[in-house]
């Protein structure tokens, strides 16, 4: 989650947008990921999260959510856009699940403590149907830091700033260069793991609970 004004202060000069609102992704929604343009320039578009089934008439349910890094250059599925279509999603946290004995799911928050953004590795691709072509994007994800290995095993691909420019292909760098990028991130004890709050109820939504 980030603003275009910040988006703006740690990147190339871009475009910003004539309300400093926020940008949040979450599955099934939209972000705004950075890629480079045709001209060459980095530059921020609106993608849906998720691949979808590319014979579906409607996007619907994303088919594909996340990439691994060690296969995201083979798989069928993957290896063209990871070739031709990568991006970079920019985030100040991000969530992890943690499976519990009782099936359900316990939701924590990573958090940067110096409070600067993350920037995540993506792959991109165009749903096309009838209607006019859907930008969407699937994270890329690595095993797991010391950190987050204590719930879960796997965790996105983050890139240090001086690999931004080999992730975006603007060094010409090989596919194996690229690959290699991708690497499980250390945060160094520099990141906080909460539990993610429960969401506030409207008084609307108490009232109806109190009525089943």
């Amino acid at each position: 989650m980030s603003s275009w004004r910040e988006l703006h202060a740690f990147s190339q000069p871009l475009t910003i947008a004539p309300n400093d609102s926020v940008i949040t992704s979450t599955p099934m929604r939209f972000a705004h990921i950075m890629r480079l343009g045709p001209d060459g320039q980095r530059e921020m578009v609106p993608m849906r999260w998720g691949f979808a089934d590319k014979n579906a008439a409607v996007p619907g349910q994303p088919k594909h959510m996340h990439a691994r890094g060690e296969t995201v250059d083979r798989l069928p599925t993957f290896a063209g856009a990871f070739a031709h279509a990568r991006g970079i999603l920019m985030v100040h946290t991000f969530n992890e699940g943690e499976e519990l004995p009782n099936g359900r799911t316990k939701q924590w928050v990573i958090t940067p403590q110096d409070g600067q953004p993350i920037a995540i590795a993506v792959i991109c691709e165009e749903w096309r149907s009838r209607s006019e072509p859907l930008p969407t994007f699937v994270q890329v994800t690595m095993p797991a830091n010391k950190l987050i290995s204590r719930i879960t095993d796997r965790m996105p691909a983050i890139l240090p700033r001086d690999t931004w420019a080999i992730w975006l292909g603007e060094t010409g760098a090989s596919i194996s260069g690229v690959k290699g990028v991708l690497q499980t991130f250390d945060d160094e004890g520099k990141w906080a793991m909460e539990p993610q709050a429960a969401p506030v109820k409207s008084a609307r939504a108490m009232r109806q609970q109190q009525l089943i």
